[in-house]
């Protein structure tokens, strides 16, 4: 059975699942606990046909190593931060304050299921790419592996140092919000490398396509860049709406703002202030 099949009919199970969850218990976040699970199968059912059908399989197994990685360290960060325990996204309450009772129910089948899960399957069709263009690694397909390994690392040191900043909020030994560490470079440096893992993960792909004899359009640029594309769209939109709140509840978040980059970390600026 084609693979490609195989993802879009596990996609549909976990999507109707999570919406028919989210009706039973009122609970919109049951994507969120997907959201680091369903992207490692759908690499791994790729990978794995291509190991069936006798493929060179060595790149997608690579890619389903990388991925298998990145789900592990999300899954470790979301449950420690209590998200398998049933405790919903704040944001998704705030919206359901916002919105009518008409209209929340439409935005989470529409967006919160429908738009969010299929993007999670957007994002790994670069395997895809890679299993209908089998041939051994390149020494592109090292470079992008590592650089994806650096950008796990990245995300996971700014996980660790909001958790210790929230950990030492919580017993009164910190107020505010995070400004130091890899946070002085960039508001939300785990949003950053979040998304460079995918785009490294989509380069990878491309990467077997070239190799397979495609050039530019088809190869290094293929319809599959619409996944770490709309992954960035819905980081901007979200990081967007997060800071919002961030700035209604700290007024020196305006200064941190001016003068520190929202994704890419960068140096600060010369004229910033004193952030708390």
């Amino acid at each position: 059975m084609d693979p490609l099949l195989i993802v879009i009919a596990t996609a549909a199970l976990a999507s109707a699942f999570c919406w028919v969850a989210s009706l039973i218990t009122k609970d919109t976040s049951w994507v969120d606990r997907l959201w680091s699970i369903v992207p490692v199968v759908y690499v791994w059912i790729f990978a794995g046909a291509a190991l069936a059908e006798g493929q060179d399989a060595t790149r997608l197994v690579l890619m389903a190593v990388l991925v298998t990685a990145w789900g592990a360290r999300l899954t470790f960060n979301f449950a420690r931060k209590g998200g398998y325990s049933g405790m919903e996204d704040y944001r998704w309450a705030i919206l359901r304050r916002r919105m009518s009772p008409t209209l929340f129910p439409l935005f989470n089948l529409f967006f919160i299921v429908v738009y969010q899960m299929t993007l999670l399957v957007l994002i790994t069709l670069p395997a895809a790419v890679a299993a209908a263009h089998p041939s051994a690694l390149t020494a592109a397909d090292i470079v992008l592996a590592t650089l994806f390994a650096a950008f796990l690392i990245g995300e996971t040191v700014a996980d660790q140092q909001q958790w210790r900043f929230h950990e030492a909020k919580a017993r009164g030994d910190a107020e505010g919000f995070l400004s130091t560490g890899l946070f002085a470079y960039s508001r939300h440096p785990n949003f950053f490398f979040e998304q460079a893992q995918w785009w490294a993960l989509y380069a990878i792909g491309a990467t077997a396509a070239v190799t397979g004899g495609r050039g530019f359009w088809g190869g290094a640029l293929n319809p599959t860049i619409i996944g770490p594309a709309l992954l960035t769209l819905l980081f901007v939109g979200s990081t967007v709406f997060t800071e919002s709140i961030s700035a209604s509840k700290y007024p020196a978040y305006a200064d941190y703002r001016k003068t520190t980059s929202m994704l890419i970390p960068l140096p600060r600026s010369r004229t910033r202030r004193a952030v708390s």
